[in-house]
């Protein structure tokens, strides 16, 4: 409602002014929130997570050491709302809630009795002061690469909005192999490591594919080594943990793999190709609203790169034209023989599964687990991509 009332005082008030008036606004409604439900997050260890990619990841790993350890958690990442190991999916089509929904949140898992609070964090949350109002125990970076700059106007403004979450935390946990780490050990802590992929023990057997999920791994590692979890229970949790929805989620492994993952940014889709290896089929898009346009090519590029069939299709168009969104990707893509282009994402994903042979790998990326496909003038179109692949398998196989 309250960003009705935005939307609303917007058509009265000239740009220049709305957008002077607006951070004031947001900073405002995040201490109205937190001070409603009674700043919840001072009863709670809040730990954040943030960076470009893998986030939800490591939100779900440190959760389920501590769950692991026997204690009482709360978490908040663009999969699930979870409290006490009691969850319910998120359906917002937004990774971190909005202020009162958030604050919310914080004050139910004071009245469950626990703990910790896991927040995934991301910049415009932070850009409009989402994070106001909590106290942070702890942050942690996974990577930083481009993204959302559109929004932030640079790269480096960019990082400096997530630069914001390590100023507001005693303890940070920074990724040693991610280039701007020098930036991140500028800020002062109490107390910090820095981790590398190489810091896992070698006694940890992961069930987790690729590189990447490594260095979520040894992410949430170091975070619940220094919430003084102990070892075993780390273990036991890493080691149990198959898979997170929608990130290189398997959903068929014979005669051809079929896999979905969330993989949306340039860096994330080149990991996912070099962990599946040769034979890809490729189905792909980028997202409308005007977002991170510079990456459309770029992910055609990428694909061109490592798959030898390339089906586009439409993904979370908005009010952009799904066809001319699509026309950018292709720009990336210069062996136009492999290349296909199905608006329809049914179709798309259908093509993929009807075309793949024993021996070759189908990833479907861009969506995940999300449950919507967002249209023209916020229109919200139910959908999985996981429940889209199972029902064109199951016709394949008829």
């Amino acid at each position: 409602m309250l960003d009705n009332i935005l939307a609303f005082i917007k058509k009265f008030i000239p740009v220049p002014v709305f957008n002077l008036f607006q951070p004031f606004y947001h900073l405002c409604l995040a201490y109205l929130a937190a001070a409603i439900y009674g700043f919840p997050a001072r009863r709670l260890k809040i730990v954040g997570v943030t960076g470009t990619n893998g986030k939800s990841t490591v939100v779900h790993l440190i959760s389920s050491i501590l769950e692991e350890a026997g204690e009482k958690v709360a978490s908040v990442s663009s999969l699930r709302f979870r409290v006490n190991q009691q969850e319910e999916k998120n359906t917002l089509k937004m990774t971190m809630p909005g202020r009162f929904k958030l604050q919310k949140f914080l004050r139910e898992a004071v009245w469950a009795g626990c703990k910790y609070g896991i927040i995934e964090i991301t910049s415009e949350g932070i850009k409009q002061y989402r994070h106001v109002g909590i106290v942070f125990y702890m942050a942690v970076l996974t990577n930083m690469t481009p993204e959302h700059i559109e929004s932030h106007g640079t790269f480096e403004k960019y990082r400096a909005v997530k630069a914001e979450l390590f100023k507001r935390a005693k303890i940070h946990v920074l990724n040693g192999e991610d280039p701007s780490i020098e930036y991140f050990l500028k800020i002062p802590a109490q107390n910090r490591i820095i981790y590398s992929k190489k810091d896992l023990p070698p006694n940890v057997h992961l069930k987790l594919l690729g590189e990447f999920n490594l260095e979520n791994a040894v992410a949430a590692f170091h975070a619940a080594k220094l919430l003084g979890i102990e070892f075993n229970a780390i273990k036991r949790a890493l080691e149990s943990v198959r898979g997170v929805p929608g990130r290189l989620e398997f959903m068929q492994k014979e005669p051809f793999l079929v896999v979905v993952d969330y993989a949306h940014t340039p860096d994330a889709l080149e990991k996912v190709y070099e962990t599946l290896g040769g034979n890809l089929i490729c189905v792909l898009g980028s997202a409308g609203g005007g977002r991170d346009k510079w990456k459309r090519p770029e992910m055609g590029k990428i694909a061109d790169k490592f798959c030898k069939k390339i089906i586009l299709t439409n993904e979370d168009p908005y009010d952009e034209n799904p066809e001319a969104i699509l026309a950018e990707v292709e720009c990336g893509i210069a062996q136009k023989n492999k290349l296909q282009k199905i608006l329809d994402r049914s179709e798309a994903i259908r093509e993929a599964i009807k075309s793949a042979k024993a021996g070759d790998t189908v990833i479907i990326t861009g969506k995940g687990a999300e449950p919507w496909i967002m249209g023209p003038n916020g229109a919200k179109i139910p959908w999985d991509d996981r429940e889209v692949v199972r029902e064109e398998l199951a016709i394949a196989q008829k």
